[in-house]
């Protein structure tokens, strides 16, 4: 399912997404048009700092996601378990603790990523995952991207497996 870079309507479709479908885990992907060649596992979501318009002109009340919510919120996967065991052929993967405010040059588009992330973990409890990836390129092609994406989320399902038992 694609999400607009609205706040509100990105906020909307993931909460439906919990309450219809009530998934294991949800995994969300964002575009880090500033990436080359690098795949980033975000950890955590923050709650606070979205002062940034989105494409209809419209920011949270307080820069908030959730007026309730905790400071951020961590997923249940664990990022840099994935980070350490997993390499990908001509993707570099890397771990953060910020989706979207350090590790890349800040645009609307990655706020929303946050934001997405952050509302995804307080609906599902923890249950969600975040991973930027690049742009395709002769370097990273729509192949090589999509069997990347395949092996990390095959060992997030392992993770959420072990949570499981």
């Amino acid at each position: 399912m694609q999400l607009p870079v609205v706040y509100q309507k990105a906020k909307e479709q993931v909460f439906k997404i919990w309450t219809t479908l009530q998934p294991l885990l949800t995994v969300h992907v964002g575009l880090a048009s500033s990436a080359k060649a690098i795949i980033i596992l975000e950890q955590c979501g923050k709650n606070k700092g979205y002062k940034e318009m989105d494409a209809c002109g419209f920011h949270p009340e307080g820069g908030c996601c959730m007026l309730d919510g905790p400071e951020k919120i961590e997923s249940t996967i664990s990022m840099k378990t994935l980070w350490k065991n997993i390499s990908v052929e001509g993707i570099d993967i890397i771990f953060s603790r910020d989706a979207g405010r350090e590790t890349l040059h800040i645009r609307v588009s990655e706020y929303i990523c946050d934001y997405t992330y952050y509302t995804s973990l307080y609906y599902g409890n923890g249950r969600a995952a975040f991973i930027h990836v690049p742009p395709l390129s002769k370097l990273v092609t729509a192949d090589s991207l999509g069997k990347a994406l395949q092996t990390i989320i095959l060992e997030m399902l392992k993770q959420c497996g072990k949570v499981r038992e």
